[in-house]
C-alpha cells in the first residue's frame, strides 16, 4: 500500500473546510480515461496521477474531509441507461447536509450544507440531471456509504477500487418518485440544454 508524502499530507491538512476541499478538487484535471481503460483510483494514486473523474474525486474528497473530523461518506446518484451515474461525497455541518462533487459540466457540482436530510440533498441534483434530448434521467439515490467500512487499504491502494464502486451499486437506493410520475416528467427547456455545452476542461 502506498503512503502520502509529508508534503501531500501538509497540503491536505490546510484544506480544513469543505469549500477549500472543493476548490482543490476543481483544480485537478479531469480523468478522461483516454486510453480507454476504466479506472477507480485511490486517493494516493489520484494525487500521483494528477487526474480524477467523479468517483475518484469523491473518494479523495471524502478522505480529506475525514482528516478534519468528518465521516468519509459517498452517495450514488443512479440514472437511466441512457445516462451516466454520478458519485458525490456528502458531509454534515451543524446538522445540515452538503456535498463535494466533481464534474466537467456546469451542473451537478458542490452543494453548500443547507439541506435537512440526505433526500433533500439528493433531490437538489434532480432538475440538473438531463441530456441534450431534454430528458431528465436521475432515478434514485443511495444511502450513504462510509468508507471506514473498507478499513484503510483503500486510501493508498495501487490498484482500482472496484469493491467501493460495486458496493455503491449494491446498497439500498431510494426512488426519486413513483413510476407514474416519472413517465410524465416534462423535458427541460431549450435554454437549459445550452448549458451542457459549457465545460470546465476541454477534452483534447
Amino acid at each position: 500500500m502506498l503512503a502520502f508524502t509529508k508534503k501531500e499530507l501538509a497540503m491536505m491538512k490546510r484544506l480544513n473546510t469543505p469549500a477549500k476541499v472543493q476548490d482543490f478538487l476543481n483544480k485537478i484535471p479531469i480523468n478522461f480515461e483516454k486510453d480507454g481503460v476504466d479506472k477507480c483510483k485511490s486517493p494516493v494514486m489520484v494525487l500521483r496521477a494528477k487526474s480524477a473523474h467523479c468517483i475518484e474525486a469523491a473518494i479523495l474528497g471524502a478522505y480529506i474531509l475525514s482528516l478534519h473530523g468528518h465521516q468519509p461518506l459517498l452517495m450514488h446518484l443512479a440514472t437511466t441507461d441512457e445516462d451516466k451515474d454520478h458519485v458525490i461525497a456528502p458531509f454534515k455541518m451543524k446538522g445540515l447536509w452538503g456535498a463535494l462533487s466533481k464534474g466537467n459540466h456546469a451542473i451537478l457540482r458542490y452543494r453548500d450544507p443547507i439541506y435537512k436530510n440526505i433526500r433533500e440533498l439528493a433531490m437538489s441534483y434532480f432538475n440538473e440531471y438531463f441530456l441534450e434530448s431534454g430528458n431528465k434521467t436521475m432515478r434514485s439515490y443511495s444511502k450513504t456509504l462510509n468508507l471506514n467500512s473498507f478499513g484503510k487499504d483503500w486510501i493508498g491502494h495501487e490498484g482500482d477500487l472496484w469493491d467501493i464502486d460495486d458496493k455503491l451499486d449494491e446498497i439500498k437506493h431510494f426512488a426519486i418518485a413513483p413510476k407514474d410520475v416519472i413517465r410524465k416528467l416534462r423535458k427541460v427547456d431549450p435554454v437549459e440544454i445550452k448549458i451542457l455545452a459549457l465545460h470546465e476542461q476541454p477534452k483534447k
